[in-house]
């Protein structure tokens, strides 16, 4: 993901294909997602991009650390498939469509 941003800022067109929102995963398999959310967060070009932290912790420490490093949203990811789907629809419809974000 972050090799991917990398790309787009040298990109000529980076504008048009720099994400709109971030979702991301504390619990990822190579790189762990508070890295990730602080190297998104501390980089100029990237900390207005909105991340939101969807994994499985609720753990008060998480909810507090994510924020700590910038997040926009905490949400723990729901188990069963048809609250997941409710879930990313409700999160589609408020961060692209309804929120208005700086460009």
């Amino acid at each position: 993901m972050l090799s991917y941003l990398d790309a787009c800022e040298a990109s000529d067109k980076a504008q048009e294909k720099k994400p709109s929102l971030i979702i991301l995963d504390f619990n990822m398999p190579k790189k762990d997602g508070r890295e990730a959310l602080e190297e998104i967060k501390s980089h100029p070009k990237r900390k207005n991009i909105p991340v939101i932290v969807l994994t499985t912790s609720q753990a008060d420490s998480d909810i507090d650390q994510a924020y700590q490093l910038g997040a926009n949203s905490f949400i723990q990811k729901p188990f069963k498939y048809v609250d997941f789907k409710s879930t990313m629809e409700v999160l589609q419809e408020y961060w692209l469509n309804i929120v208005k974000l700086p460009s």
